[in-house]
């Protein structure tokens, strides 16, 4: 293979672009061909100019081709022969030949796209080659082999593969062929279709491929720098590689010398077989297809099918099972045509029949959350049908008892908020940095969550800190260092319970560069820490340069490192499984990595009893089983696609010549402040990035921008956020969710194509001449309305408000340094009437008592969308500024308020009169508990 010449730096979204660009590169290579065939009766110099063109984009797509199963070395050769052998015709039928196969991706199922142009169509699906027998349709995938055998040898290989498949086979695979260790990772990137890698012992390390991109990648993100290259074993260090970057493949290891040996190495946990590489090559066949089906199996859904198709009679309270109530109806016979029989035949209020029970699962349904917790790389997974706001309150219910202290981000989803009433915790609420020209928030600085931390430790209240609970990524994409976030936390509080709300990052375990920035993936990451002797030598001579009683400040100023004799790792996930995978809405899960789940495992199952419906949806199990499978077999291809699509949304509104006059999607450093980019990082996009400075701010940066979460300004365009919204739903047929004043939020996720792109910058494109029309057909005077329009919506903008604090009746000590207070008490003290009073908005009683009091105090949850958070809570001081927030908003939506009756408030009589006992919080079973633990 030739090696390709020096080209101008790779873009960073190169990456992401490889499907599509290879297609690209095919096409281009087909028109080549094609002007190439048209100039066949010209002048000769205009033939030799096409076949040169042709031969130019042949060579450009050719170093990319070795690390794709198909078209493969022959048909590659084939056509570079006629290529250079001025075959205009055979080049352009061929080219066509292996494009469309390419873009259709018949060559999965296909004998003949393997064969060459002329050849029938065999479906690979119906026979197997060589046999000619028939079988049904088998799911293809690549396997990845790392041989230091000649490539000239690769061909037979291949073969001799080939002539192991068997009719009984459920998958169908062919072979990917690289000879070192950076092609092996290289082909691990740019593949997404490999699924299984065999590695054998005795490869080189160097690639023959320019590739600064990968030489990048591997230096940043695997540490290749520092692999021991003098000692020539590479095999072993590029299986623990190539699983920290795709944790799903199966790894299988071919020793020439004693695989005993490395069966039994601990660094040896990555691979999933180890075979002695001189015999057995059928077990090893067998063993690539087993791994395939451990991932593909979906117990709950194949179990669903065989249900709905065994005849059964239904004795129990669920009319609609089995359908017939719909399917012979008069009346409502037109639901069932639209819906099909299989989901009514799926149906079922029963937990027989092998249907496991949502509550207490010991059959399918536990099966599949151990693949779910394996996915995820939790310990645990438990699956949730009423959505992740269901997810969110069992969590908090399951870990939290009346009294104990919750750290939580106060913009974070209402769920959070709800859970603190309901376990009757004193939510300490941590304020988020406001992006104020855009009317939102971004994330909670470290500092503000430390200095929470150790002010309780200051009041003596640390021992009742129990959780901290925050959004990662928000709603508009800020990413937390979960890593950092925890570890330093840890450092002042080692027993911290750790709630990370993933309700829309749920895809991101799929990206190596997002995974350490999950709660999961951050987990794995400090369990390793925490073993390290390096570490823990690390932790000591940190502990001795801050002494034995360091000042606040000098515990804010510190990179903390925790303690690793003491430290106790807890972490949970949430995340939306509907919001981001292929799951039916209200589909969730809960992932658990906790050392100490043992001594909340009761608990936990009586959160679960508590909120999960004994009725749950059949069908959104089986989805959430489906999602597993297909994020575990293909989650790595599509979530780079979602990443690719949203940057290429970046970078054709940001510099289209029109577009960008009225809108722009805001960038990284638009939307994180530069204190917390000490990387030095801009954004994806900006000229000159590259990927050591990417992974070098997704390593160490406090705060991230989620790509797919695509801000998109629109009052420059004389719009608000919601009258945009309804004009693309109903003018041009686009949905999105969440607004701002002055602007949009745009997701890409697994389920958008290029073709969705095309017409989102088609619409900005017609919205955009349309505004240009109507201010040149409207002279200055419509140009000044347009320019006011715009003032008010991107600069004359309202300040966010920020929590108050609790009113004295819920606080136990109404002087302390930090603001928790008793939320479930002020909740419920609304339930009754006459401790509640109601006042206008905009009447003047409401400045009168801002000035002389008495307090304005909230009675309930006051939540406007947007933005979608509490900008009031029950037994919260009401301020000037929440007020004057209020009366400058322009949305419809607020939760929590009604302008006919105004501010639902507790009155001053209720807040003045005797406050009764406050619960014997250190009583409760789990406090007990927990003091014990913190004593001994």
């Amino acid at each position: 293979m030739s090696t390709a010449p020096k080209a101008a730096p790779a873009r960073v979204d190169q990456f992401f672009t490889v499907t599509e660009a290879r297609f690209d590169r095919w096409r281009s290579l087909l028109q080549s061909a094609r002007l190439w065939e048209a100039a066949a009766s010209r002048q000769p110099s205009e033939k030799e100019k096409h076949q040169t063109s042709t031969s130019a984009s042949f060579q450009e797509l050719r170093q990319w081709e070795d690390f794709f199963a198909y078209p493969g070395q022959v048909l590659l050769a084939t056509l570079g022969e006629r290529i250079g052998s001025g075959y205009a015709v055979a080049t352009a039928r061929l080219a066509q030949s292996i494009s469309t196969a390419l873009m259709t991706h018949s060559y999965r199922s296909s004998l003949a796209d393997w064969e060459g142009e002329e050849q029938p169509a065999i479906s690979l699906s119906d026979r197997v080659p060589g046999t000619g027998e028939e079988v049904h349709y088998r799911p293809y995938f690549e396997v990845l082999i790392v041989s230091p055998s000649s490539s000239a040898k690769w061909v037979d290989l291949a073969q001799e593969l080939r002539k192991l498949r068997r009719p009984q086979d459920k998958f169908i695979y062919e072979p990917v062929f690289v000879s070192n260790f950076e092609d092996a990772v290289l082909g691990a990137i740019l593949n997404g279709s490999i699924e299984s890698v065999v590695i054998y012992e005795g490869i080189s390390f160097a690639s023959s491929h320019y590739s600064p991109v990968l030489r990048e990648f591997l230096t940043a993100h695997l540490g290749a720098s520092n692999i021991d290259k003098d000692t020539g074993q590479y095999a072993l260090a590029l299986a623990q590689g190539l699983k920290q970057l795709r944790p799903e493949l199966d790894i299988f290891f071919l020793s020439d010398r004693e695989p005993e040996k490395l069966a039994g190495d601990a660094r040896g946990a990555c691979i999933r077989r180890v075979f002695y590489q001189v015999e057995e090559p059928l077990e090893l066949h067998l063993s690539i297809l087993d791994g395939i089906a451990d991932r593909y199996i979906t117990p709950y859904f194949d179990n669903l099918q065989k249900y709905a198709q065994r005849p059964i009679g239904t004795f129990h309270a669920l009319p609609v099972a089995r359908g017939k109530s719909i399917f012979k109806s008069n009346w409502i016979r037109d639901m069932g045509q639209f819906y099909g029989l299989n989901l009514f035949l799926a149906e079922s209020s029963a937990t027989t029949g092998g249907l496991d029970s949502l509550l207490e699962p010991t059959g399918n349904i536990k099966v599949a959350q151990e693949k779910a917790a394996r996915a995820f790389g939790a310990d645990h997974v438990f699956f949730v049908t009423n959505g992740t706001s269901t997810s969110n309150k069992m969590v908090e219910q399951a870990l939290l008892a009346p009294g104990d202290i919750m750290l939580v981000d106060r913009n974070c989803h209402k769920s959070h908020h709800y859970g603190a009433v309901i376990a009757g915790a004193f939510p300490l609420y941590v304020e988020a940095y406001p992006l104020t020209q855009y009317s939102m928030y971004g994330a909670v600085p470290l500092r503000t969550i430390k200095k929470a931390l150790l002010d309780l430790k200051t009041e003596g209240k640390l021992d009742r800190a129990r959780l901290l609970v925050l959004t990662n990524c928000t709603f508009d994409g800020h990413i937390y260092n979960v890593e950092r976030v925890m570890e330093e936390c840890l450092a002042i509080k080692p027993d911290l319970v750790f709630l990370w709300d993933e309700a829309w990052f749920g895809f991101a375990r799929w990206s190596p560069f997002y995974r350490r920035r999950t709660a999961m993936g951050a987990a794995a990451i400090l369990e390793l820490k925490f073993k390290d002797p390096a570490y823990h030598q690390a932790y000591r001579e940190q502990e001795k340069k801050l002494g034995s009683n360091p000042s606040d400040k000098a515990l804010l100023e510190t990179r903390l490192l925790a303690n690793p004799d003491k430290v106790r790792l807890r972490v949970y996930q949430t995340n939306s499984t509907h919001k981001s995978m292929s799951c039916l809405r209200q589909g969730s899960m809960v992932l658990v990595k906790d050392q100490d789940y043992h001594t909340v495992e009761e608990q936990f199952h009586e959160a679960i009893f508590t909120h999960a419906s004994t009725s749950p949806n059949l069908q959104i199990i089986a989805s959430l089983d489906v999602a597993r499978r297909q994020m575990e077999l293909e989650g790595y291809e599509l979530v780079n696609r979602a990443i690719q699509l949203a940057l290429d949304v970046r970078r054709e509104v940001n510099s289209h010549p029109l577009v960008s006059k009225y809108f722009r999607v805001l960038g990284a450093d638009e939307m994180i402040p530069a204190e917390f980019r000490n990387s030095g990082f801009v954004d994806y996009l900006t000229t000159g990035m590259n990927w050591a400075k990417v992974v070098a701010a997704l390593r160490e940066d406090e705060f991230a921008l989620d790509v797919t979460r695509l801000t998109l300004v629109c009052g420059s365009a004389g719009f608000d956020g919601n009258q945009f919204k309804n004009m693309l739903a109903a003018d041009y047929d686009i949905q999105l969710n969440k607004t701002s004043r002055n602007s949009v939020l745009l997701q890409t996720n697994i389920n958008n194509t290029r073709s969705d792109i095309a017409q989102l910058i088609k619409v900005l494109v017609e919205i955009s001449q349309g505004i240009e029309k109507k201010l040149a057909d409207g002279g200055s005077a419509a140009q000044q309305a347009f320019a006011a329009r715009v003032k008010s919506l991107m600069t004359d903008v309202p300040n966010l408000p920020n929590f108050t604090c609790f009113v004295s009746r819920f606080r136990e000590n109404s002087s302390s340094m930090t603001s928790e207070g008793d939320m479930r008490s002020a909740f419920f003290a609304a339930y009754r009437e006459k401790q509640c009073e109601h006042i206008k908005l905009f009447s003047p009683e409401i400045d009168k008592r801002l000035k002389d009091g008495p307090e304005l105090v909230s009675a309930n949850f006051v939540i406007p969308y947007p933005p979608g958070f509490p900008i009031m809570v029950p037994g919260q001081v009401i301020d000037a500024e929440t007020i004057g927030f209020m009366r400058k908003l322009d949305v419809k939506e607020i939760h929590g308020y009604g302008a006919a009756l105004g501010l639902k408030l507790l009155n001053p009589a209720f807040l003045k009169a005797e406050k009764p006992p406050s619960p014997e919080v250190a009583n409760t079973p789990k406090t007990a508990k927990r003091k014990s633990a913190a004593a001994d």
